[in-house]
């Protein structure tokens, strides 16, 4: 098996997440049965995921100096990611998240702040070149300035390096940043703004991947939630189905955990579809449990399930 070595540049945040009945209206307030404080930020978390799952990640981002940065350095040392490129600034504070469960569907809401990590700079990606240079996989999201994200996309492009972008949070993207992206991995919610078409169901889903693969990205992934995933790509047009690895507890973190396994998937040689596939099966343990970071499972759990499948 090829060595699974990964690159991911992103945002640190801490995760304050709170369960409750239903999300407050503005000006209500509304009380809550639980509270959990604990590692979140989407590039954070698909390092996470990726190294549970045997990745030897790098990982790219900027933290404050306080509790919340504290709460990332212990978090890498535990899972043995790569933090030479995590820098320090005195300037703005580790990022924050809110983020509000519903106690019956696990569904949520989230209101996220990036701060230190939306100050990731050229000249910081610049220190990492030699490390995504040795990747086999480069990923990024939209928790960092557009600019930091387009160079990322583009340095690793230049290198040889096959690249995914995961457009999350949703945002439009100027299409200059398509040809850099090898895969692009949105929601249906990200692949609407994209496309600026409204993803339903299946087929819609396929024609806003068209747009998409227009626009200059190589791949299209789009994921469904419950429903799965959408492949498509210049040759292939395939639905891959959910996993249902048990009772859904909470869906936070679950199209983190989805990219993790899907990075990982593809720098092991797998095709787009088996990639796919293995990420379904890592978003579908990851739900079963609470939190962002805290619900990746372990590569010995995805491979069990998916044995159990075949």
């Amino acid at each position: 098996m090829p060595d699974p070595r990964l690159t991911v540049m992103g945002s640190f945040v801490a995760d304050l997440a709170f369960r409750a009945p239903r999300l407050p209206a503005w000006g209500e307030t509304v009380m809550g049965s639980q509270f959990r404080l604990g590692p979140g930020g989407k590039g954070s978390n698909q390092a996470v995921a990726a190294a549970r799952l045997g990745g030897t990640v790098t990982f790219i981002s900027k933290l404050g100096r306080d509790p919340f940065g504290e709460l990332a350095r212990r978090t890498y040392k535990e899972e043995r990611i790569d933090t030479r490129f995590v820098f320090e600034t005195l300037d703005h504070p580790t990022g924050g998240a809110a983020v509000i469960v519903d106690d019956a569907t696990g569904e949520n809401a989230i209101v996220v702040v990036p701060g230190a990590g939306f100050h990731v700079t050229s000249g910081d990606i610049d220190q990492a070149r030699d490390a995504i240079v040795r990747s086999a996989v480069f990923m990024t999201q939209l928790e960092l300035s557009l600019d930091a994200v387009e160079y990322g996309l583009q340095v690793a492009k230049s290198l040889g390096v096959p690249t995914i972008l995961n457009p999350a949070p949703a945002l439009s993207l100027p299409d200059r940043i398509y040809p850099f992206c090898d895969y692009i991995t949105p929601n249906e919610t990200e692949a609407a703004i994209l496309a600026q078409q409204p993803v339903t169901d299946r087929r819609s889903a396929e024609r806003v991947a068209e747009i998409l693969l227009s626009r200059g990205a190589g791949n299209v992934v789009v994921t469904l939630g419950a429903q799965g995933a959408l492949v498509k790509t210049a040759k292939v047009t395939q639905h891959v189905p959910a996993i249902d690895a048990g009772p859904v507890v909470e869906t936070t973190g679950a199209g983190d955990a989805f990219n993790g396994g899907f990075a990982v998937a593809l720098a092991e040689g797998l095709d787009i579809v088996a990639a796919t596939r293995f990420g379904c099966a890592v978003a579908g343990i990851s739900v079963t449990r609470h939190g962002t970071a805290t619900s990746m499972p372990k590569r010995s759990e995805v491979d069990a399930l998916l044995k159990s499948l075949s």
